[in-house]
């Protein structure tokens, strides 16, 4: 495919995790399949080939007849040798072809490099996956008393998760938890300010990194919302 391949493939987790939430799941694209390119061969043939068998290259304007027509469109993305199958509602091929294993985000969220990604209340929702979470929590808090505040900071400044909405609420619900037991135990709280409260705003396909942080008070960013129970 050539350069133009390129806007299917994803330079870092978490361009592609913005790039499947903001731009995919928030517009609609809820029905998925998941798969990993095999060992030996090479993933840009498999780009080709799913994007040609799907018609994924049309043009907006192509897509925009087919949904006022009742058909559906479908998105693909990658990264590295992971890859992500999308589909709006409405007639396709896909939904044939791939019948048996197509998952719908409004009920399984997408599982992908600890992050889940779900269509909730017709909004994206990116969290920390559970399984995730839970042994983040569990390491956090089993470290509460035996380091030293400014080493927890540390700790939870470095967490390698974008804090969307969702993300935020289940660090927070850490931190207060880390905080309980240090607080039985007589030692000085961890403060919020170690953590990570603006999300980065990426070119998804372009391995440059963040161009900007969004504030907390701009509107105009896409609402994430999601199960705020820790």
């Amino acid at each position: 495919m050539g350069r133009d391949g390129d806007r299917y493939v994803a330079a870092t987790l978490e361009g592609f995790i913005q790039q499947l939430a903001v731009s995919y799941v928030k517009n609609g694209y809820v029905f998925y399949v998941t798969g990993c390119v095999p060992a030996g061969k090479d993933p840009r043939e498999v780009d080709r080939k799913l994007v040609e068998k799907y018609g994924v290259g049309v043009s907006k304007w192509v897509r925009a007849r087919r949904k006022r027509a009742g058909l559906a469109n479908v998105q693909y993305l990658r990264f590295e040798r992971h890859f992500v199958l999308l589909a709006t509602h409405g007639a396709h091929r896909f939904f044939e072809q791939e019948a048996a294993v197509i998952r719908d985000c409004r009920r399984v969220p997408i599982k992908f490099g600890g992050y889940a990604v779900s269509h909730r209340g017709g909004h994206a929702c990116v969290r920390i996956e559970r399984e995730q979470y839970n042994l983040l929590k569990s390491y956090l808090v089993d470290l509460a008393t035996r380091r030293s505040a400014a080493t927890l900071e540390s700790l939870f400044h470095g967490l390698p998760f974008e804090p969307y909405a969702p993300v935020r609420e289940q660090l927070l619900a850490i931190l207060r938890a880390v905080n309980r037991a240090r607080k039985a135990a007589g030692f000085e709280p961890v403060s919020a300010r170690c953590l990570r409260l603006r999300r980065r705003v990426l070119r998804p396909f372009v391995r440059a990194g963040p161009i900007r942080c969004l504030p907390e008070s701009d509107r105009t960013r896409p609402t994430l919302v999601g199960d705020r129970r820790g």
